[in-house]
């Protein structure tokens, strides 16, 4: 059965839905307003439902179109960016490699040694295809530390990862934040960590395939993020 069953509207006209909303800084009365525009009158509580259900499909989905090459994947830049959640401070966990190539992401609550360990062992899983990385560089912050430490002595991490505390050398994930931001502010806040984890799954999957990971899926192509997320849907 496919995963659109039921609902009033195309499944291109949902996934279009999506898709701008993941991609562009735009809150859902901007984009209700664009599609009533194109002959497409929804209402914006509909087009949240769409992301909200739709979202963490699309970075599902487009994962393995976006993974990274075992080459590249070798020295890590790990971060945390801060978020206001429902009126209090959330982190988001984000893993770079050296060239800008978004690994992985993980949004908490807390800003501990348990959520940092949880964060690298979900990326280590994901990036298993890789091997371990040579590097893995962070900030100052000692809970990064302390949880690469916990995870070589569960046998999770390799011993002969390296790990680097050079600030400079994060500059680029950095600035990655900011660019993300630009995406998220206009969309004027987020009510829950767990509606606002679902949206940015699917805003982190645009903006790796907005920076160029899986374009060689869709070489030549202007919009390489459309063509992989009509392929990724293909068969939905």
């Amino acid at each position: 059965m496919s995963i659109f069953s039921g609902r009033h509207f195309p499944k291109d006209v949902i996934l279009w839905a999506v898709r701008w909303y993941c991609r562009y800084g735009v809150s859902y009365r901007d984009l209700e307003q664009m599609l009533t525009e194109r002959g497409v009158p929804v209402d914006h509580t509909t087009i949240y439902r769409w992301v909200q259900r739709y979202a963490p499909e699309l970075d599902k989905r487009t994962r393995w179109y976006r993974r990274v090459g075992q080459w590249a994947a070798h020295s890590w830049r790990v971060d945390e960016t801060y978020l206001r959640i429902g009126g209090r401070w959330c982190y988001l966990y984000r893993v770079l490699t050296s060239r800008g190539d978004t690994l992985d992401f993980y949004l908490s609550t807390r800003r501990n040694t348990t959520s940092a360990k949880r964060f690298l062992a979900k990326t280590l899983r994901s990036t298993a295809h890789c091997g371990p990385p040579r590097v893995i560089n962070t900030d100052r912050d000692p809970a990064l530390a302390a949880a690469i430490t916990e995870l070589k002595s569960d046998g999770r991490c390799a011993t002969s990862v390296q790990h680097r505390r050079v600030k400079y050398l994060n500059n680029r994930i950095e600035g990655d934040h900011g660019r993300l931001k630009r995406i998220i502010s206009p969309k004027r806040g987020f009510k829950t960590p767990k509606t606002a984890y679902r949206t940015l799954k699917g805003i982190e999957a645009m903006h790796a395939l907005r920076k160029g990971q899986g374009r060689i899926f869709a070489y030549g192509h202007p919009n390489p993020d459309v063509v992989i997320v009509e392929k990724a849907f293909a068969y939905a």
